[in-house]
């Protein structure tokens, strides 16, 4: 059943494959001729003796783009943020930012990733990376040399060692002058015994890997909107045996099945990659491995499959050939896309190569048939009489040189037409055009030299400048809502998941512990890519003069700021400068120990105390005072009542009567 089960799962898997390829096919085409215009390979419609140039417009457009891209998601300590959804959760949510940030910047190499990342998508319409927990087990090979007994003991005494080699040596210790017991004691006890051993430790470490795919990798079903949703997501890669077998699969060499590399058509990309500088190695020069080094293709499939009860669940399944190395159920498709220029509810959108590529074929045109009157210009065509020119002499072109002639008028020259300025004209409009499509203008690109002697104002050059990167804040913003912040969700739950113990990291100087286990299953993140308040020297000007505002508010004796709001406000201005670490120019209040008074403050603090105890004393002696008059006024009252009373009894009994 086990196996019936296994082949019903390689047909699927083997059918989505090939509606897959039939798909990929077509968009690899248009990838191959993007890769081609970006190194600025021939067309193939080149002439001999003219002209062969070729326009980089493709390579410009895309280079230009990647740093104002870089100097946005990479220039900060936070790539995301994560936003608490209670006021229970806000130290969590500060916790996971501070963690899930460094797991991008110190465990991953983040500016290289998304270098790539974005290179990908800019170029081959979409760019893959794929975010998983790695539990990868390693045998670090060591040897050690004249260990003494103990220290042999504790070395080998962990679980995760292995000794491989092992020898006992003895040092020669020196003869005792005398036969006394003592001395020959003491002789034999400084003759230890030595080791050398050579161990193996293993090391078994979890953590979270980024890594970049290539995009002929990856394969995707054909109705597919988005990686996460995906019937069947799939990569593939070449590895060898001994690798399979290091991650712990049982590989059968019968159920491989063949490795031609023609079965999955990766080849044209690849090697429009490499053709640059003519770099490919397989498959022209490839030779396949023999026993644990053959390479084989793995396919890493993500596909939903059908479960008790009419529902479907998740699932990946690995497969080399014939064999089902892994089928096990998963949350979600480990894979993280960007597409600079998305088309609505299709996966594959548009590249920046493809809005400039037909530029680039017009550009190169006008420029050969430039190059081509200039070379005519210079070394223009002429008209001989058959027999009475030496051609020899004619056709080497040099400074005084002589052409031999039998006739005068035997060489004529013939007109070549001037360059006219409409061809020049006509180069400026495809450059306004592909601005125009892309973003990137001149004034992106540095200060026009015109700005310099025109009468035109900062204010208008700001103006101009940001009107041009508002295509590349759009791009900006896409891959925000849409790679970035799905990564971070991916890295989130990974260590959300896996990672059941508390980790000590360094963060701003600090050491700082940090346990996952204790998060939300899920919390909303925002992805800080600085977009909407113009670029970094705006920001830093508001920023200048929000702390002015606050420095003067809080010298009138305004309430609206405090401490701990002008340290942020100063933190955002050291981050826009480009410094990183804020504690090396900034004190947090919040951190600060309470500040000791000076010797004046203590003076006054203590004139005050003595000024509040005499207070304290003349009130007491007010409120004795006072409740001596109550008692005075008591008795007073009680002695009245009492007289009142006697005179009363004395009327009634016609006689002296004393009460009390």
């Amino acid at each position: 059943m086990a196996q019936l089960e296994d082949e019903e799962l390689l047909a699927k898997i083997n059918h989505e494959v090939n509606a897959a390829l039939g798909y990929e096919d077509e968009i690899s085409e248009q990838r191959k001729e993007a890769l081609l215009r970006y190194t600025s390979q021939p067309y193939g419609n080149e002439v001999e003796g003219r002209s062969q140039v070729v326009d980089t417009t493709v390579m410009d457009t895309i280079e230009w783009i990647k740093p104002s891209l870089m100097r946005v998601f990479t220039s900060g300590d936070e790539v995301v943020k994560f936003l608490p959804e209670g006021p229970e959760d806000v130290p969590a949510a500060k916790q996971a930012t501070d963690y899930i940030n460094w797991i991008l910047t110190r465990k991953n190499n983040w500016s290289e990733i998304f270098l790539t990342w974005i290179s990908d998508a800019l170029l081959e319409k979409v760019g893959i990376i794929k975010v998983f927990w790695d539990e990868t087990e390693k045998k670090n090979r060591e040897e050690y040399h004249d260990l003494t007994d103990t220290e042999l003991e504790n070395l080998i005494r962990p679980e995760e060692v292995e000794v491989l080699e092992h020898s006992e040596k003895s040092e020669d210790a020196p003869e005792p002058e005398t036969d006394d017991i003592e001395d020959v004691l003491g002789a034999q006890l400084g003759n230890p015994t030595l080791h050398d051993v050579v161990i193996t430790r293993q090391v078994k470490r979890g953590e979270v890997k980024i890594v970049n795919i290539a995009p002929e990798e990856f394969l995707i079903s054909r109705e597919a909107k988005n990686a996460d949703e995906a019937r069947f997501v799939c990569h593939r890669s070449r590895m060898t045996l001994a690798e399979l077998r290091e991650m712990g699969y049982e590989v059968d060499d019968d159920l491989i099945g063949s490795s031609d590399f023609a079965n999955y058509n990766i080849n044209q990309e690849s090697n429009a990659r490499h053709q640059f500088d003519n770099s490919q190695g397989w498959p022209f020069d490839y030779e396949e491995g023999e026993g644990a080094l053959r390479e084989v293709w793995v396919f890493e499939s993500y596909m939903r499959v059908e479960v008790e009860g009419g529902l479907s669940e998740l699932r990946r399944i690995l497969t080399c050939g014939n064999q089902v190395l892994a089928n096990d159920a998963v949350d979600r498709a480990p894979f993280a896309t960007l597409c600079p220029i998305p088309m609505a509810h299709k996966f594959f959108g548009m590249s920046l190569a493809d809005q400039v590529m037909d530029l680039q074929k017009i550009k190169t045109v006008l420029l050969r048939n430039l190059l081509d009157n200039m070379y005519l210009q210079n070394s223009g065509r002429v008209a001989v009489q058959e027999g009475m020119v030496n051609l020899d002499d004619l056709l080497t072109q040099r400074p005084g040189g002589i052409v031999r002639t039998k006739a005068q008028g035997a060489v004529q020259p013939l007109p070549t037409p001037q360059l006219q300025p409409y061809v020049f004209e006509m180069l400026g409009y495809i450059d306004s055009i592909r601005e125009e499509r892309s973003g990137m203008t001149k004034m992106s690109q540095g200060l026009d030299a015109n700005a310099l002697t025109s009468h035109t104002s900062a204010t208008q050059v700001a103006q101009v400048m940001t009107a041009a990167q508002q295509r590349v804040e759009l791009i900006a913003r896409v891959f925000a809502d849409t790679g970035v912040r799905d990564m971070a969700y991916m890295i989130y739950e990974l260590v959300n998941k896996h990672q059941d113990k508390e980790s000590v990291i360094q963060l701003r100087n600090e050491w700082v512990p940090v346990d996952p286990s204790m998060w939300r299953s899920k919390m909303d993140c925002a992805v800080q890519v600085g977009l909407g308040h113009g670029n970094r020297d705006q920001q830093m000007m508001h920023l200048s003069q929000m702390i002015q505002f606050a420095s003067q508010a809080m010298s009138g004796g305004l309430s609206i700021v405090n401490e701990q709001n002008l340290y942020n406000m100063g933190a955002a201005l050291v981050k826009n400068m480009g410094f990183k670490d804020v504690s090396q120019f900034l004190n947090d209040p919040s951190k600060m120990p309470p500040k000791e008074p000076s010797p004046q403050e203590q003076m006054a603090q203590m004139e005050m105390q003595m000024k509040q105890k005499e207070l304290e004393i003349k009130a007491a002696d007010v409120q004795i005072k006072a409740q001596k008059i109550q008692v005075d006024a008591q008795e007073a009252s009680v002695d009245a009542q009492l007289k009142a009373q006697e005179l009363a009894l004395e009327a009634q009994q016609n006689r002296p009567v004393a009460i009390g």
